[in-house]
């Protein structure tokens, strides 16, 4: 169909041509005829094209593909056992079958930063693929088509970075830039393999910095461009108009997996430190205070605790004996700045504490209860991810807050406990003693106020249910009915419209909810 169209629009041009030749030279012109339009003049700094640039910088982007191998167990035969069991062979038995290998392949970018062959690139490139995978060789091709195999020299899945060696001489290579001067406007180009087809270049303009993507981490924070990616793209160089390297094209914000103008590379600033620690041999290490973050100050937060939004964040769980449980740091505390620096949607808690050096020692200052409290932490190294996730989960799912948590059955009183009412609030609740801890299957350690009962015409229904603890109100533990009421008094004389609860539901992540005051 294709070819079909380019025969069609040559026969018109053609006949176009030679029409135009019959007319008089006083035709009509085109608006657009060579001549008619003297070629405008870029302003300073913006090239008429941009090939020049490219033809020095596009030997130094370099194709990375990967070879893997997956294995996939069988899934079960459900008739194994039966008569029927024989017309499913290609199934395994009744526990599955034996694993089956499969061969598998990625495809990404990369570039030259060293003449003897040290090549950047994301670590999601290298990785494996699914679950069962494992990575059997690596090569870089480069753009005069000569393959090599790569070894990894250093990899990071925080920062999604890794570097790459080949063995070669007299290579062309690109040196970093400045990312923190990179303004919102300025061109950048894009070069890279997307979907596996060779040295594809792109521009665009920079429509944000220090963009916070909402995936969270130590390193959510990246230039925004315009300049098409898609898949293939990751890890190849994102460049200046000065030819400097200024980031590492990443990722895409895209439902359809193609690009809609909206990309994101790891700034220069972020890429280069950690680059430079692998080509020394060294390892990355970030710091770690060993708490769960509740969140930002949305504006329910800031409502129920009268401060300004945006500003701070919120600590829902201590780990028992860690760093900030040792310096003084509490559940339900507000962290405002950390060695004088805010807190803020862009600079958040989990950058600025993995910004720690391990080993040193951090002024942590937080609001407790309405009140400006200073704390010094001892700043330990940052954990694994699989171990972090394992001290977040509690070892077990959270369960999810949302308003379709059915509510449990359960006795209301298995100590004897008598409730109270908090009418304010729609809820009834009892002091958690150790008996109600096992029954609701809450750790040990955890002390507050279990709910009994909800009122389903109050704000709380949905949100609450039978057997989630009340740990504290607006920053301040809670452990009686009275020290509920006294708070919830409190707030209303405030003029306060809500309250903030910090609400731990079985062994899961405790999260702070927001309850309107009757």
């Amino acid at each position: 169909m294709r070819y079909a169209y380019a025969i069609t629009s040559a026969l018109l041009l053609g006949g176009a041509t030679a029409t135009l030749a019959l007319q008089p030279s006083t035709a009509q012109q085109a608006q657009n005829e060579p001549g008619a339009i003297q070629a405008a003049v870029p302003r300073a700094g913006a090239p008429m094209s941009f090939a020049d640039m490219v033809a020095k910088l596009q030997p130094a982007v370099v194709n990375i593909s990967t070879k893997q191998t997956i294995v996939q167990r069988q899934p079960a035969n459900p008739f194994s056992g039966t008569p029927f069991g024989d017309l499913f062979g290609g199934m395994g038995g009744g526990q599955g079958g034996a694993p089956v290998k499969r061969e598998g392949a990625s495809l990404g970018s990369g570039f030259l930063i060293s003449p003897d062959g040290y090549v950047v690139t994301n670590n999601h490139v290298i990785a494996p693929g699914a679950e069962g995978a494992t990575v059997n060789s690596i090569t870089v091709t480069l753009s005069n088509n000569k393959e090599y195999t790569a070894r990894v020299i250093g990899k990071d899945q925080d920062s999604d970075l890794a570097l790459l060696k080949i063995d070669a001489a007299g290579l062309p290579f690109v040196k970093w830039g400045d990312s923190s001067r990179a303004r919102v406007g300025d061109w950048v180009l894009a070069i890279g393999e997307p979907f596996g087809l060779g040295g594809t270049v792109t521009a665009g303009i920079i429509s944000a910095i220090n963009r916070v993507t909402g995936q969270g981490g130590a390193y959510d924070q990246f230039i925004q461009t315009d300049a098409s990616i898609n898949q293939g793209n990751s890890g190849g160089p994102m460049f200046d108009l000065n030819g400097n390297v200024i980031g590492v094209n990443s990722q895409i914000f895209s439902q359809s997996g193609g690009n809609i103008g909206i990309g994101f590379a790891i700034p220069a600033a972020t890429a280069k430190p950690i680059i430079e620690t692998f080509m020394k041999g060294g390892k990355i290490t970030r710091g770690y205070i060993g708490v769960t973050i509740g969140g930002a100050v949305n504006d329910d937060a800031a409502a129920a605790l009268g401060i300004p939004k945006n500003q701070g964040e919120l600590i829902a769980r201590v780990e028992p004996a860690g760093p900030a449980a040792k310096g003084g740091l509490r559940a339900g505390d507000v962290v405002t700045k950390i060695n004088g620096q805010q807190v803020t949607p862009d600079q958040t808690l989990t950058r600025l504490v993995s910004n720690l050096q391990p080993g040193t020692t951090a002024r942590f200052e937080v609001l407790r209860a309405g009140q400006p409290v200073s704390v010094n932490i001892s700043v330990a190294t940052r954990p694994s991810n699989d171990q972090i996730r394992a001290l977040a989960n509690g070892g077990e799912d959270s369960g999810g807050f949302g308003p379709n948590d059915p509510q449990t059955d359960g006795d209301d009183d298995s100590d004897g406990t008598t409730q109270g009412s908090t009418a304010p609030l729609g809820l009834n609740v009892q002091p958690l003693t150790p008996g109600i801890a096992r029954a609701i299957g809450v750790d040990s350690s955890v002390q507050g106020l279990v709910i009994a009962t909800v009122d389903s015409n109050s704000d709380a229904a949905g949100k609450l249910k039978r057997g989630d603890v009340i740990q504290a109100i607006n920053g301040t533990p809670v452990r009686t009915t009275a020290d509920m009421a006294r708070l919830v008094a409190q707030a209303k004389a405030a003029g306060r419209p809500q309250v903030l609860l910090l609400v731990q539901r079985g062994r899961g992540v405790p999260q702070f909810l927001a309850l309107k005051v009757k």
